[in-house]
This record gives structure tokens, sequence and C-alpha cells, in this order.
């Protein structure tokens, strides 16, 4: 029996595998709201008290923060994680924390034609390939094609300074950077990043807040109303954010294609893309994600696909943790 977690700033997904030769089969899961808990071992707990599980022969965490030593602080969470304090609060032989993004890189990579939609053709080359994924937080990860196997390189990327283009996102960094100081991509592209650019729009009068909105905005999740409503054309002004939320996703998403020479591919991962991929197979986010200057030919022939799977982070760390308890 193996255990796999995806732990995330809003939820964390928890499964139950069998160690079968095919791979790990899902026999229970459940996803649990992660800020009604106090740590990782009071989500387990209530995971696995549902039913006895039997021996844990090994576990592995997908984890959004940096992982060091075994040991991670996680960014959108008050939760300190430690690989040998959760092996005896399971109990499991063998505990492996990784980044959120290398579990999800590892389920993506492994996913089936169907479960990923086409942003940008390309030609199908060998080569490396990246991730990223705007959700709670933004995670990116780098896939290294060794001429045999992909090695995943986890990274925090999303907390790399804001790069704005053009005068309006100017005027947003300094918006931002007002509030905050320092101003990271996540701060502008991810669920809470939504809302910002959103806030930006308003507050310096690009269209006006409807009463009915500025309720709708009070009583829910302010990302995934605008989401919502901007899909659907209801308002101008979470029409606009939106608009510049997906320029903002491929102007990010070209930039760490170009640092990785992914010439084998773009991967959106995480909750949001696959909500509005209606929004990016259009031509605001491939403009934004080719418009690389010298090197705009290249970045039109990368390929772009959406990743479809919500489970592939967590398949992607059963796949780490079916490894640990083989022993390699």
């Amino acid at each position: 029996m193996i255990l796999a977690g995806d732990v995330g700033g809003t939820k964390t997904a928890l499964g139950l595998f069998a160690d079968e030769p095919a791979g790990p089969r899902l026999l229970r899961g459940a996803t649990l709201p992660s800020r009604e808990f106090g740590s990782l071992e009071a989500a387990i707990r209530r995971f696995l008290d549902d039913e006895a599980p039997g021996e844990v022969g090994a576990a592995c965490f997908g984890v959004a923060g940096p992982v060091v030593d075994g040991r991670c602080v996680t960014t959108n969470l008050p939760w300190e994680l430690d690989e040998g304090h959760l092996a005896k609060a399971i109990p499991a032989r063998r505990v492996k924390l990784v980044n959120d993004l290398e579990a999800g890189a590892l389920g993506v990579l492994g996913l089936p034609a169907s479960d990923l939609e086409t942003i940008q053709r390309g030609p199908a080359r060998a080569g490396n390939k990246v991730v990223i994924a705007a959700g709670t937080g933004l995670g990116e990860a780098i896939c290294v094609w060794d001429g045999v196997r992909y090695a995943v390189i986890a990274s925090e990327g999303g907390h790399a300074d804001f790069a704005p283009r053009g005068d309006l996102e100017i005027e947003l960094l300094r918006f931002l950077a007002a509030e905050l100081g320092h101003v990271s991509w996540e701060r502008v592209l991810s669920g809470p990043g939504l809302h910002n650019v959103y806030r930006f729009l308003r507050d310096t009068g690009r269209a006006a807040e409807p009463p009915w909105l500025r309720e709708r905005l009070a009583a829910g999740d302010p990302g995934v109303v605008i989401t919502e409503v901007g899909l659907a054309g209801g308002d101008p002004l979470c029409a606009g954010a939106l608009d510049l939320f997906v320029s903002l996703y491929g102007a990010e998403a070209g930039n760490l294609a170009l640092k990785a020479l992914a010439v084998g591919g773009v991967i959106l991962a995480g909750g949001i893309a696959p909500k509005i991929r209606a929004k990016l197979a259009g031509e605001t986010f491939v403009r934004a994600f080719r418009d690389k200057g010298r090197f705009a030919t290249l970045m039109s022939r990368i390929p772009v696909h959406v990743a479809l799977d919500p489970a592939a982070p967590l398949l992607g760390a059963a796949g780490v943790a079916r490894d640990l308890a083989a022993g390699r």
C-alpha cells in the first residue's frame, strides 16, 4: 500500500494506492480543504481514520513550497512539513516530500493525449519541456530530456520578479509595488493574482464596479467570481481583468519556455487553465507567448497544451512513492 498527496494552499488531495506491476492503482481518495487543518498530519489522520489502510510501505507528498533536506514550510499555508515526523505520524516505512510542480510534472508527463488540449500546434520533437501551473499560487517546473527519459527539476520561478511589458503593465507593477514591495509573477498570475489585476483596473478607473458584482465578490472567492463573470461576458471589468491575465499567462509561459529551450513543449497545468481554456485558445495568449523579439519564430513552433486531468499531481506523487517503496 502506498499513500500519495497533492498539498496546495486551497485543497489537499490524498489517495491510497495499491502498488501493482502496471503502476499504482487508486483504491480510495479524498480532497480536503487545506485551511480547515492545522497541519498535514491532521489532514492525513482525518483521511486514514475513514478506513484502516493496512501497512503503508511508502508515502510521497507534493507540496507547494521549497523542499530542502526533507523539510518544507509551505508558501500559502502555515504548515511546516518534515519527512521524519510524517513517517511516524502515518506511520510509513519511508516518506518523501517533493515540490508540488515536480509531482505535477511527473503526473502530466504520463497523461494520454486525450487529457491534453492543444493551444498551439508544433512539430513533435525530442527535447526539454516545461510545466507552468497557475492556481492558488504559481508553480513552474522544467523537464530535462537526457535522450532517454525526462528528469524533472522543481523551481520557485513563480516568485521571480514580475517583468511588465508596456505602459499598462508598468502601471500594474507600480500599483502592486505600493502595496506589496516585491511583486512576483505569482502576484499577478494565480487566483489571488487575478483579483489583483481586477483591483488594479477598477482602482485606476478603467471601468466601474457595479453593486451586484461587489456583493458577489464579497460573498465568494474573488478569483472564481471574476473568472465566471468574465467568461460569460457579464461585466467589462471582469472581462478586461481576464484578458490581461491571459496575456500575462502567455508572456510568462513563453519566458519559461525560452529559459529551458523547451522545444518539446509547454504544458499549462494547475486549477485555472482548464477552466479558462477557451480564452487560452484565443489569440491573446498565443500572441503574448510568441512575442519574444528575434525568437518569435522559434516560439511559434513550440507545442502548447492544457492538462485537463486534475489528478495528475496526485498520480505523480504516487509514482514517486512507488519508486520509494521499491528502493529506487
